[in-house]
């Protein structure tokens, strides 16, 4: 443990975490004012699902035609706005959102060097992994949902029709609504792997134990994607809830990797 920590007082932690705390805020405000100010580029990044000329449909078309040969399946859908303020309030908010992910990195950074000085070495170490995994992780699962989950629910959802004489205007507050949760929502599952990790490295948990309550875990995993997903219906069930019967498959890998590993610096392998 540093001297700095060991000498410092609660007023003096105080007056440095209120420091980092104005920093990081400065930071977020100028990256979210940076993205109100590119409009344009934001909202082509921010409504590409819509279009069926997407990265996602390209690919999809692309291997649907090592199978089939396909002409591609155009579709249209409109988006409306229903109040007089909401597409300005809108703008705000995506931006600011924005501004937050683009800073993230310098947020992480600020607090981490704050709380390391009163961490051991080995307690550092362990925490800039935590830390480090996590956020790659959360970012994996943000561009997953982005990429993947969001853009074939919106395409299945949005042009759905029971008839040809009812058409879908999605409103822009749906969207973004939609798009935001399904990102964050699959950032946060994409951490399932660290916690386990981290658990498993704490002697809490381990790869039996998962294994024995697997189908428990499925039943869970499904309980949770019925609630974090923004619709009811059974595409968007299970769009969400096979990565993340993917990422508890792939937890279990890791905890029996952490195992073997402990096992070897302890020297109980099993002969």
């Amino acid at each position: 443990m540093s001297n700095k920590a060991g000498t410092a007082t609660f007023w003096d932690h105080l007056d440095e975490l209120r420091a980092i705390l104005l920093k990081v805020t400065i930071v977020a405000i100028l990256c979210g004012v940076v993205a109100f100010i590119f409009k344009e580029q934001l909202f082509e990044i921010v409504l590409a699902p819509k279009y069926n000329d997407f990265i996602t449909y390209k690919w999809l078309e692309k291997i649907g035609d090592i199978f089939t040969e396909t002409t591609g399946d155009d579709f249209t859908v409109s988006l409306i706005n229903t109040g007089l303020a909401q597409q300005f309030v809108i703008h705000m908010k995506t931006a600011f959102c924005f501004g937050v992910l683009c800073a993230s990195p310098y947020i992480l950074y600020q607090l981490f060097r704050f709380v390391s000085p009163a961490l051991y070495e080995n307690e550092r170490q362990y925490a800039l992994q935590v830390v480090g995994s996590g956020y790659l992780m959360f970012m994996i699962g943000v561009l997953i949902g982005y990429l993947l989950i969001f853009p074939l629910t919106f395409r299945f959802l949005g042009t759905y029709q029971v008839s040809e004489e009812v058409s879908n205007l999605i409103s822009l507050d749906s969207y973004m609504s939609t798009l935001m949760l399904i990102c964050i929502a699959m950032g946060i599952v994409f951490e399932m792997p660290v916690v386990s990790w981290f658990f498993a490295k704490m002697g809490f948990l381990d790869s039996g134990l998962m294994k024995k309550y697997r189908k428990h875990a499925i039943v869970a995993i499904l309980i949770i994607a019925a609630i974090i997903t923004p619709t009811s219906d059974v595409f968007t069930l299970l769009a969400v809830s096979l990565p993340m019967c993917l990422l508890y498959e792939g937890s279990i890998v890791l905890v029996k990797l952490t195992e073997r590993k402990r096992e070897k610096e302890t020297g109980l392998v099993p002969a």
